[in-house]
């Protein structure tokens, strides 16, 4: 039995006949570059974030650009955010000149720890960026009364938390702006490229606009230095069809997640979690162990797709060499990025293929 790691052409399938109507319409009415379907789709994706705007753009990681531009972070100023994730959330922070400035992860979330956060802020410090990383929300009450204490702005980085919540409200909403990527293997994820940043404050949606545009309020008239940024039309036309069926998805990938962690529970794997208040979103669903890279390799033999994410931790990129990290500067985030496997997990995956690879699992750890 052959398991992909990841399945998007089942998804598009069972959307066909719709994707290619909006498709079709937005052909039609020729509006590529934003437009109708773009309008559409912030409307609905600010609704089910609970906030008064979505600011669509071509990617998560201009999301998170501008979001720091929003907030006025520059040239000298310091972030901090977590080393166990995309490089996109630090990419952000280098754009507009920053210092991204990292702590450690806890070792059961893998999210940002929220007992170190407060000792990396210093007069230089202008935002916190935590990432809900594998779906899974950060501790936000208690970054919140951090950010709180010191008046600084939280950005949250929910490129792979769509539809999570904590305490029964959407992420997304917590922090004064907050980024979300539409990358194809993404929860939502489109045909190609996008993102978005939303926010419940008006003049920041307008600016964020206004950016994404070559900072045009008016057309020619350009107030200051902004970039192309813009979703694509039939992006948003896909996005817009495909929200609708979000939460069921989100339910599909709680049945798999669950399902995993029943016929796991008695491997030496250490597995997933979910703390009191949090409800993941389930984008990855990724166990650990030391002998990682051999269950790797025994899995692709069996035909069982996996990941690794993140085999390398941003402070140790030769990207950031010159921000001085060194090798044992964060151990719980080194650690994890030499047990983590990601196991397949997406909505169209059936009981049959989750059985055979957990059979496959045990089987493994039995020799």
């Amino acid at each position: 039995m052959k398991v992909p790691y990841l399945d998007l052409p089942a998804q598009i399938a069972s959307l066909r006949r719709e994707i290619d109507e909006a498709l079709a319409q937005a052909i039609d009415h020729c509006s590529f570059c934003l437009g109708p379907d773009v309008v559409h789709f912030e409307r609905q994706f600010a609704e089910f974030c609970g906030v008064r705007h979505a600011v669509a753009v071509n990617s998560g990681t201009s999301a998170l650009h501008l979001a720091l531009l929003l907030l006025g972070v520059g040239p000298g100023d310091e972030v901090i955010t977590t080393p166990y994730t995309f490089i996109a959330t630090s990419w952000a922070i280098s754009y507009v000149g920053a210092r991204p400035v990292y702590v450690d992860i806890d070792d059961a979330t893998f999210n940002i720890d929220v007992d170190q956060v407060e000792k990396a802020i210093t007069s230089k410090t202008k935002a916190i960026l935590p990432v809900h990383l594998y779906g899974l929300p950060c501790d936000l009450h208690s970054l919140l009364k951090i950010a709180s204490k010191h008046a600084l702005p939280i950005v949250e980085d929910a490129a792979q938390a769509h539809g999570a919540t904590y305490q029964g409200r959407v992420v997304g909403s917590f922090g004064k702006v907050n980024c979300f990527s539409f990358y194809p293997a993404k929860n939502l994820g489109a045909l190609g490229e996008g993102g978005a940043l939303v926010t419940d404050e008006d003049t920041l949606a307008t600016r964020a606009r206004s950016l994404r545009e070559h900072g045009a309020t008016q057309r020619y008239h350009h107030d200051e230095i902004g970039y192309n940024y813009r979703m694509e039309g039939i992006q948003g036309a896909v996005l817009g069809i495909k929200l609708k069926y979000l939460a069921d998805w989100t339910d599909a990938r709680r049945r798999v997640a669950k399902r995993y962690s029943q016929f796991l529970a008695n491997t030496p794997l250490r597995l997933p979690l979910e703390p009191p208040g949090s409800r993941s979103a389930w984008h990855l669903y990724t166990v650990r162990h030391p002998r990682r890279d051999p269950l790797k390799r025994f899995l692709e033999k069996q035909e069982i797709g996996s990941g690794l994410h993140y085999p390398l931790p941003l402070h140790l990129q030769k990207c950031y060499a010159s921000l001085g990290y060194h090798t044992g500067d964060f151990p719980v985030a080194e650690r994890a990025a030499n047990e983590c496997l990601s196991l397949p997990i997406y909505p169209e995956l059936s009981d049959e293929q989750i059985d055979f690879t957990c059979a496959q699992i045990h089987r493994f750890f039995s020799k």
